[in-house]
């Protein structure tokens, strides 16, 4: 996905438009199906570029008044849209976050802002190669990675100066 960047004022429901579209086309050439419940915690995730953690959307579910799921089925659901390259899990704080480019395995480095936790997934792959030649050196072989970095946004980075 293209687009402003997370902390740059944005229309948030374009964001969820794009990942739903992106869902729906992934799912349809996977034969896999995008239930009703997985497209709801899809949106939740998408909505503010904020990492949320499963008992979050939960919450929000069950504010919506249309019941309330158990924790196992939200963590299915989110175990199917990591499955199919749709959201990331950031494990530093067991929190979720949409994927930027869905449906394509790929190394990605995560900027989460320390204040308001908005998060950016940057995929820099001058990063993912060093760090490929520093597994090299040490004869350890990369499956994956995902480089969570913690600093300030430029929002609050300004306020805090």
């Amino acid at each position: 996905m293209s687009g402003p960047t997370a902390y740059e004022r944005h229309d948030h429901h374009r964001c969820i438009d794009d990942a739903l579209l992106a869902a729906r086309r992934i799912c349809k050439s996977k034969g896999a199906r995008l239930t009703e419940l997985r497209e709801r915690v899809l949106t939740k995730v998408w909505q503010s570029h904020r990492p949320l953690g499963a008992y979050a959307i939960l919450e929000m579910l069950a504010k919506e008044g249309l019941g309330h799921p158990a924790p196992p089925t939200v963590y299915r659901a989110l175990d199917f849209l990591q499955e199919l390259g749709l959201v990331h899990r950031l494990s530093s704080l067991n929190a979720y976050i949409g994927c930027d480019d869905p449906g394509k395995p790929h190394d990605c480095q995560f900027l989460i802002c320390r204040q308001c936790q908005v998060t950016v997934e940057v995929a820099a792959a001058e990063v993912s190669k060093a760090l490929s030649r520093c597994a090299e050196k040490r004869d350890f072989s990369i499956d994956h990675s995902n480089v969570e970095i913690v600093g300030y946004c430029p929002n609050c980075r300004d306020h805090t100066q």
